[in-house]
Parts: C-alpha cells; sequence; structure tokens
C-alpha cells in the first residue's frame, strides 16, 4: 500500500514562501497542492516555478491537510488561526504572531483540536546546532553576533523579530531558565523599524546574554560564544566551525593542566528540508514536534522583551537630552 503524501499549501509567495513551495515540491511524503498571495501575478510565477496552481485562499484550505504560512508577520496570526479552525496542521514561518495574546490563541486551537503547529526557526533545524547542542552544561554567559548587508526583505519588521530571534530562539534552547530582565538599545537607520540593536538578556539562574544584530553590515557574521564552568565554546556559523576548550577535550593545551582544545567541522546541511521532513514526521507519524507553539511564543516574548527595553532606553536618552524625541526615526530606537 503506498504511503499517504500529505497535502500541503502555501499562504505567501514572497522570498520564504517561494522556498517553502520548492521543498513541498521536491518532497516524497508531501504534494504541494496550491499557493496563494494577495498578489496573484507572484502567486502565479512561484507556482509554475514549483508546478502547483495559484489559489483564492479558502479554496486551497479545502484542498489541503496543512498549511505553510509564510506571509508578512502581521498576518501569521489570521492565517493560521483559519487553517486550525478548519482542521488544518500548520507550520508558521518565525515569529509565531505578532503579540502574545495571538501566540496563545493558536496554541490553544492547535491544543484543542490535535493538530499539529510547528514554528519555523529555522536554525533548530541546522547541521550548526545539533553540534552545539549538548556539548556544554549550562552556561554562564553567550554572546550572539548576528550582522548583515541590507535588503529591502524583511524591514516590514524590526531586527529584531528579522534576524535577532533566530539568536534568542538558540539561546532559549541552550538556558533552561526563564528571563529576568532585558536592557538594550537600538536604532532604525535605513527603514521604518530598528535596523541595528544589542540587548543584555539577564536570566533568573544568574546566566547572562549579550545578543547583536544588524541588518545593514558590509559583511555577513554569524557567531556565537557560550562560557560554561565546564570551559569555553566558540561558533562560527558561517564557517562551520567550532572550538572548545575544556577539560579533557582534544588536544592538550601546553601548561593549562588537563584542559584541551577540540577544532570541529561540519558539513552543511538544507535546514528547510529537514524543517519539513519533520513537519511531515509529526504529522503522518505523531512524531514530537521540535519546534512547538510554546517554543514559538518564548522566542517572541524574548523578542518583545528587547523591544521593551529598547523603548525604555529610548525614553532615558530622550529625557538626558541624548536625543531629540523622534531624531532618529525609530520606533523606540536610540
Amino acid at each position: 500500500m503506498p504511503q499517504r503524501r500529505l497535502r500541503i499549501g502555501i499562504a505567501g509567495a514572497g522570498h520564504f514562501g517561494r522556498y517553502h513551495a520548492l521543498k513541498v515540491a521536491a518532497s516524497e511524503r508531501a504534494e504541494l497542492v496550491g499557493i496563494h498571495d494577495p498578489d496573484e501575478e507572484r502567486a502565479k510565477t512561484v507556482g509554475w516555478e514549483a508546478g502547483a496552481p495559484a489559489m483564492g485562499f479558502a479554496p486551497l484550505l479545502a484542498a489541503s491537510d496543512a498549511l505553510v504560512v509564510a506571509a508578512p508577520a502581521e498576518q501569521h496570526h489570521a492565517l493560521a488561526a483559519a487553517a486550525l479552525r478548519a482542521g488544518r496542521h500548520v507550520l508558521v514561518e518565525k515569529p509565531i504572531a505578532a503579540t502574545l495574546a495571538e501566540a496563545d490563541e493558536l496554541a490553544a486551537l492547535a491544543a484543542e483540536r490535535g493538530l499539529v503547529l510547528q514554528v519555523g526557526h529555522l536554525e533548530r533545524f541546522s547541521a550548526a546546532h545539533g553540534m552545539v547542542e549538548g556539548r556544554m552544561g549550562q552556561p554562564l554567559y553567550i554572546e550572539a553576533t548576528r550582522i548583515a548587508p541590507f535588503k529591502q526583505r524583511g524591514t516590514d519588521v524590526s531586527v529584531i523579530l528579522d534576524l535577532m530571534i533566530h539568536d534568542l530562539d538558540l539561546i532559549l534552547s541552550l538556558v533552561d531558565s526563564p528571563i529576568e530582565s532585558v536592557d538594550a538599545v537600538g536604532a532604525a537607520v535605513a527603514s521604518p523599524h530598528e535596523d541595528i540593536a544589542n540587548a543584555r538578556v539577564r536570566f533568573a539562574n544568574g546566566c547572562v546574554a549579550t545578543v547583536t544584530a544588524s541588518r545593514i553590515s558590509f559583511r555577513t557574521e554569524r557567531r556565537m560564544r557560550i562560557f560554561a564552568a565546564e570551559g569555553y565554546l566558540a561558533v562560527d556559523f558561517a564557517a562551520r566551525r567550532l572550538t572548545l576548550i575544556g577539560r579533557g577535550r582534544g588536544k592538550p593545551i601546553p601548561g593549562i593542566g588537563e584542559f584541551g582544545a577540540e577544532d570541529v567541522s561540519w558539513e552543511d546541511r538544507d535546514a528547510l528540508a529537514a524543517e519539513h521532513s519533520a513537519f511531515a514526521a509529526s504529522v503522518l507519524d505523531g512524531a514530537p514536534v521540535l519546534v512547538d507553539a510554546a517554543a514559538g511564543r518564548r522566542a517572541l516574548a524574548a523578542a518583545l522583551a528587547v523591544m521593551e527595553g529598547m523603548a525604555a532606553s529610548h525614553a532615558r536618552a530622550v529625557a538626558s537630552g541624548l536625543i531629540k524625541q523622534g531624531e532618529d526615526g525609530a520606533r523606540g530606537g536610540v
């Protein structure tokens, strides 16, 4: 008997929607039934490339078992909620929604109906995350940097929801403790929203994370450094290289007792294909959802806390005369 294939529709034919459509079209466990986008010509173009028709939203839901929501962030809740109410499983791009209340409603809808709700935090499916996870105990301090040249894509939201949220999600997956406080600064430079941001996140267990994100840099850089009682770990995600210093690790370091250094590299893998494979496995086989609504909500809550910290810093800067109200054009930037 042939294995059942998951019928998937795509809501959103932009940059990521196109990639999602191509992955579904190439999957052995899924069938791409159609693509919906308010821009019909864009939907037709992506549909032609992926081999599926452009469709209205209602017909798309009727033809699908599951929906991929790859529309702009402010539309995530409405589209995902409609799909869940129609009894469809959902893979929604990050962030899960625009507000925590919207995220909670999506989680409740999925739970009530016994449906899979997976959030597209792509880094969780990367080879890099697998290399980092479990190599050290509870971190004491984490430093993350994610910078990239300016692109118009993604500027409908701040750099916190566009880029920083990836590192916030990774940090939350490594630190088993709630956030206690956030101090943050940022500014809008080339778009209506913050394009640069830095946040210092303190957890209840004492761990501290410093996170920097920029989408107006000359180069692309993605690094993370983790300090723990057992040693130090540095990751260059772009170069796919990891260095770990600790007791009993790799080659001995002269003059530092039993400490050694270990250098590890890894082969890149298709994280988006892995994300879709996991989604299909959760729907068809009942496998656990790797990045569920709770994980998506935690990442959103952290991102919103950074934005609140940024607004507080902006208010202090205005009050002190460091900047004039509205001088940087940012909503809460400094």
